[in-house]
């Protein structure tokens, strides 16, 4: 495989066309080494527009939320939060690394989280080995944050919940994005969330589509009388 060639087709076939067209995003993805955050038994579909399984069987690793999010899904997330050189992120759900280099290539700082061992150290050799330094990997339940974490000016879902946690919200600095996909499948919404006030949220969903739910964030009731 071509590599550089199948990451340009990243770009110009899935990422572009998805109204990705911030140029700062652009070139972080054309010189951002994707493959080298994919287990090696799927190396061959680092640039393919689908969910990549980083743990057992396909299936199963889809299941449990345990896989790499499409690239056009990232980038449209990072275009949309707007990550600035001075802004310090949480990331919920390290899984191979891959998002945190990104985000780390562009703010400041990047706590990113993971509930699974394995993924957090799998995270943690992809991040040294790929010379990224300001990425700290936490083994933790994202869902059981806390204000002792820290506040950010940035946090980042790197999956789907049900609704947007307040728990969270209340970590985000004034000015702070909050980014998450947000919903029930077949159709979720991306949804960005910006802190203006103490007391004061205001909340822009622009766009449709779908990601494997994040682990024990809450599940609204389905019965219903």
């Amino acid at each position: 495989m071509n590599i550089e060639k199948a990451r340009f087709n990243m770009i110009e076939q899935q990422i572009r066309p998805w109204n990705v067209l911030d140029a700062s995003v652009l070139k972080l993805l054309s010189t951002s080494k994707r493959e080298d955050f994919v287990p090696p038994a799927h190396k061959g579909l680092a640039f393919a527009d689908l969910e990549i399984p980083l743990m057992g069987s396909g299936e199963d690793a889809l299941a449990l939320g345990q896989c790499m999010l499409e690239p056009r899904l990232e980038a449209r997330l990072l275009q949309d939060l707007a990550i600035q050189p001075t802004d310090e992120v949480l990331e919920i759900g390290a899984g191979s690394g891959y998002m945190a280099a990104l985000l780390g290539r562009q703010a400041q700082r990047v706590v990113t989280l993971e509930i699974v061992p394995e993924l957090a150290a799998m995270a943690r050799e992809n991040l040294r080995n790929a010379g990224i330094q300001n990425v700290e990997v936490r083994q933790a339940d994202g869902a059981k944050t806390t204000a002792a974490d820290g506040s950010f000016d940035v946090i980042v879902l790197s999956g789907s919940v049900a609704e947007v946690p307040h728990s969270l919200l209340s970590l985000l600095k004034v000015g702070g994005r909050l980014g998450a996909i947000v919903g029930d499948e077949p159709v979720m919404r991306a949804t960005i969330v910006t802190r203006n006030s103490a007391t004061d949220f205001r909340t822009v969903q622009s766009w449709d589509t779908a990601a494997p739910r994040l682990r024990n964030f809450p599940e609204p009731s389905r019965f219903k009388l």
